[in-house]
């Protein structure tokens, strides 16, 4: 084997959580065994609008084993009522009893504390509430008219473009030359998160020190969050979350609940748990917004396209606002001379939205590739042709080259493996039985971010052996984030992955970023590879000083790493295992703490992971009942870092593009805001028997710009592409063309 070889990165490894999941011992928000722990239970509002003209919480007091009720009544006045932390991700505009104005029906009003959760529960109901209502607004088409420019605060280019506003170009000179045009409107709907696990959050304070188990995304962000709110210094807030059941954007903010949650302990000296139900999961957390976008393609007969419009307006609440920015990804995926793409937000009576897995680029890759169908039909032209014939050699956004991009790869080797040649143009034409049959194809992409993050890595003695133990805040959402950076440390330094101990979830740890934006693998994994690489580094330095060592003397560069041992590259290698060295010396361990960021290669390269989604629907002709068999997917994400977690993300995303194409929608009654679907028994998502083969392929892409590990994230390419791929396909096998989401029977009769 040679030395420094990487004989774990890129593997297929099993989770090295694994174990402690299905037996039950991974420790969750809610799991922590706290002494003395008392149980929480948010009251919420029953209208969308107005005020609480009245609360009596005197049979909830009074009720058994109730050790007190919080309202805006009684709650502690937070500094700047609790708005100093607003500044998303992390910091948001939280409700927390601080008046007794109503904003959406479902926002909490109270919190009843009690020995048990049942008891608390009870208590709950017990809480007598009387509101004056104020005017609700929470009709996504009737306020259409009323939407209003995105606030600009970052502008992309000073005076010209923006998030909100973005102009290249001539977009009407381009349109008036095409010989081709499209205009049409696609929408999208309101969608929740469902993650298998609900938010909770255990809070306890000893003295003026406060310690929060919570479910987050962001355990730096949940730590400033909550000390931003209560004016406290953050070395004053410690978050512990070693594991997340899911968390998909929903877990990237801190949400009511956790400083609810902290009041309520505050006020009552006692550990306070607070876990939402399913149905508290809509409107105090968060969900995609719904979207309704304009676009229109303009092309020449031989399929150049000539102008985009993308005008895209999303929902928000009236207590901050929030973008779903569809537009994002038109700016970048074709390449176009002329390009208008504006994003507009209406306020609705519902909680804010958030990020909800590839935020803008799912929906608004949907409306785009649907959109690019339509073009492709008028043009009488083949899909996957006209999007290679509009192919982006460079970024049309930025003008930067790619630091790597295999996406005309993806589409060759993805519709060899489909089959993609034997797709009848004509719509409507395909049989196979009684199954009407089409074929669809959507393009994925989603960026490449990176964040700065610091780790430290020690290595010590293990008894007669060594072992690593590697550090930082960081988080594993089910994702495989332990794995894959036990992985990246072995290989570093040298070892067994059976060798490494990766610890995350602390915020006693070295700053890791959010676990959002696909970004972990990219900012976090290159944190541990530096850090790792330095205390490797060490090593080889220690052992060229010791005179007891037989490295003495050899220059550090000659030294390579393999198995746990040291060995000079030479024809007879000298060789000597990290625990003679480490067993010399005083300490018996060295460590190395090193942050990594990223750097010009920013400013030079644009970055972006693609790929090529390819979808086959099947339509009961009688019942028009829609079936999805297959989906082929492939993908250029440069390093794959664990082939079986990798696969199970793309799986993942796959299948939540499938319920985002037929299933997911969250529906408010216009007359009272209230959620009525805010179950998994009504909200739909898919089951095992709506989802059949699902094909991924990772093309290889060496990517030598983009980061120190080469990786490009893998967690939220996969749901993009799948929509629209779908919508084309179920437009080729019936004809019926909908411009909708999510796509059911009744829109096929």
């Amino acid at each position: 084997m040679a030395i420094n070889e990487s004989i774990s990165v890129g593997k297929p490894m099993n989770r090295v959580d694994g174990r402690l999941k299905v037996t039950g011992a991974a420790r969750y928000a809610a799991d922590w065994p706290i002494e003395g722990v008392s149980y929480g239970v948010i009251v919420q509002s029953t209208i969308g609008s107005g005020r609480v003209a009245s609360i009596d919480i005197t049979g909830a007091s009074k009720a058994r084993g109730v050790i007190g009720v919080l309202t805006h009544k009684n709650a502690q006045q937070l500094p700047d009522k609790g708005r100093s932390a607003a500044n998303p991700p992390s910091g948001r505009v939280l409700t927390l009893l601080q008046d007794d104005q109503i904003h959406y029906n479902g926002q909490p009003i109270a919190v009843v504390v009690a020995d048990t959760f049942e008891h608390a529960t009870d208590a709950a109901t017990m809480v007598g509430v009387t509101y004056e209502k104020g005017h609700l607004t929470a009709d996504f088409d009737a306020a259409l008219r009323g939407s209003y420019p995105l606030p600009e605060n970052k502008p992309v280019e000073p005076g010209k473009n923006s998030r909100g506003h973005y102009v290249r170009g001539d977009v009407d000179a381009g349109l008036a030359s095409a010989d081709v045009r499209i205009d049409q409107t696609y929408t999208t709907p309101k969608e929740n998160h469902n993650p298998m696990e609900p938010h909770a959050a255990i809070a306890s304070w000893d003295g003026g020190q406060l310690t929060v188990y919570d479910t987050t995304q962001n355990v730096y962000g949940a730590r400033d969050a909550v000390a931003k709110t209560f004016g406290m210094k953050p070395e004053d807030v410690h978050i512990i979350s070693p594991f997340v059941g899911g968390g998909f954007g929903c877990k990237g903010s801190t949400w009511s609940h956790v400083l609810l949650a902290a009041m309520a302990s505050q006020s009552f000296k006692k550990p306070v748990k607070i876990v939402l139900t399913r149905r508290q999961m809509f409107g105090p957390v968060g969900g995609r917004p719904q979207t309704h976008q304009r676009i229109t393609l303009g092309a020449k007969s031989d399929g150049t396209l000539t102008a985009i419009r993308h005008l895209t307006t999303s929902h928000t609440s009236f207590i901050e606002d929030f973008l779903e920015p569809s537009g994002i990804v038109t700016r970048m995926l074709y390449a176009v001379p002329n390009l208008e793409s504006t994003h507009r937000l209406l306020k609705l009576n519902v909680g804010t939205p958030t990020y909800q897995r590839a935020p803008g680029e799912a929906t608004g890759t949907f409306s785009l590739e649907v959109a690019m169908d339509e073009l492709a039909e008028k043009l009488s032209m083949d899909p996957l042709e006209l999007r290679l014939k509009n192919y982006a050699e460079t970024d049309p956004d930025t003008g930067h080259p790619f630091s790597s991009k295999a996406l005309r790869e993806c589409y060759r080797v993805g519709a060899e493996r489909f089959g993609w040649s034997k797709r009848s143009a004509k719509a409507g034409t395909m049989r196979d039985g009684n199954a009407m049959v089409g074929y669809g194809l959507g393009t994925a992409t989603y960026p490449t971010y990176r964040s700065p993050a610091t780790v430290k890595a020690r290595l010590e003695m293990n008894g007669s052996d060594v072992r690593a133990v590697v550090q930082t805040a960081s988080q594993d959402l089910g994702t495989g984030t332990y794995t894959i950076m036990t992985q990246i440390a072995a290989d570093a330094l040298g070892l067994s992955p059976s060798q490494v101990r990766f610890e995350l979830g602390d915020s006693h740890f070295p700053k890791s970023p959010v676990s959002g934006g696909s970004m972990t693998a990219a900012s976090t994994g290159s944190a541990v590879h530096v850090a790792s690489t330095a205390l490797r580094q060490k090593l080889l330095a220690l052992a060229a000083n010791d005179p007891a060592s037989p490295m003495h003397g050899i220059v550090a560069t000659d030294i390579g790493v393999s198995g746990g041992r040291l060995i000079t590259r030479s024809d007879s290698p000298a060789t000597e295992t990290y625990a003679e060295l480490l067993a010399r010396q005083p300490e018996k361990a060295v460590e190395a703490t090193e942050t990594s960021a990223p750097g010009e290669e920013t400013k030079q390269y644009a970055m972006h992971a693609f790929g090529a989604v390819f979808a086959e629907a099947r339509i009961d002709r009688d019942t028009r009942t829609i079936r999805i068999p297959r989906i082929v997917g492939a993908y250029g994400v440069g390093r794959v870092l664990n082939a079986k977690t990798a696969h199970s993300q793309m799986i993942g995303g796959m299948v939540w593009g499938v319920s985002q194409a037929l299933r997911e929608e969250t529906e408010v009654d216009p007359r009272n805001g209230r959620y009525v679907n805010a179950d998994l028994a009504e909200y739909h998502v898919p089951v095992n028997a709506d989802i059949h083969d699902l094909d991924v392929i990772f093309v290889d892409e060496e990517d030598t710009h983009i980061n120190p590990i080469g990786a490009k994230g893998i967690g939220e390419i996969g749901i993009t592409g799948v929509a629209g791929a779908i919508a084309n396909a179920i437009y080729n096998a019936t004809g019926v063309r909908v411009r909708h989401l999510p796509i059911r029977l009744d829109d096929l009769l």
